[in-house]
């Protein structure tokens, strides 16, 4: 999954030269939190609305508020940008997004291609729009998280289990964190299976696997249940 495919094209963007207030008005506006910085249509930097926050408080306590308000008309952008910016490259997967936003802390970032020129932006509004779409909870359905042996053919034997009770797979994802070697976590979610013949497929893959939990969102209300021993 490519950032290139879910960035928002639409790329609010301001000039150096421009005042802090006009960048307070563009965030407003469009409620965003950051804004590419441009000089002639390169990219120069970034300004967050904590950029801008930050920049207010700092004299907030030493002026009055109509100094205040005429010291944000003063100020440019370029004196309180973030240099260099934090870019992604478009080719770019959303998982390496999400990993360059988490290790800047940071809640966005702009798309370049390869000479650097801005094609969109990746934020983490994005990236959850994608984990939604990924984990498929968006179509409702049944989630079983098992503990299972971490050898070939673990997952196809309790997904035959679901498959021979007429399920159908929405998605299925599997993690190592947190166990310790020879076992992985895997998450099933699935639907066309409810009522009675739901709980008989819980059942046999209790007795069959090791079933951490399992969340229902299929009906009118969630219901979750737990093993007493998973964390």
């Amino acid at each position: 999954m490519l950032v290139k495919n879910w960035m928002s094209t639409n790329v609010i963007t301001v000039n150096q030269i421009n005042s802090m207030e006009d960048a307070m008005g563009l965030i407003k506006k469009h409620k965003i939190k950051m804004l590419p910085v441009l000089n002639k249509n390169k990219l120069v930097g970034i300004v967050t609305d904590r950029d801008l926050k930050r920049a207010s408080a700092s004299d907030a306590t030493s002026l009055e508020i109509h100094e205040l308000l005429y010291l944000i008309t003063k100020i440019k952008v370029q004196d309180i940008m973030s240099i260099p910016p934090i870019t992604i490259p478009d080719g770019y997967t959303v998982e390496e997004a999400a990993e360059v936003l988490l290790k800047n802390n940071i809640s966005g970032a702009p798309v370049v291609d390869n000479n650097g020129q801005i094609m969109g932006v990746i934020t983490q509004n994005d990236i959850f729009r994608v984990l939604i779409s990924l984990t498929g909870v968006g179509k409702k359905g049944v989630q079983f998280a098992f503990q299972l042996d971490d050898r070939p053919g673990s997952i196809k034997e309790v997904a035959d289990i679901i498959r021979a009770y007429g399920g159908r797979m929405v998605s299925i994802l599997s993690s190592y964190e947190g166990l310790a070697k020879g076992y992985h976590k895997v998450y099933i979610r699935m639907d066309g299976i409810d009522g009675p013949k739901l709980d008989e497929l819980e059942e046999e893959l209790r007795q069959k696997a090791s079933v951490m939990y399992v969340v229902n969102n299929s009906g009118d209300k969630r219901a979750f249940r737990q093993n007493q021993h998973s964390t």
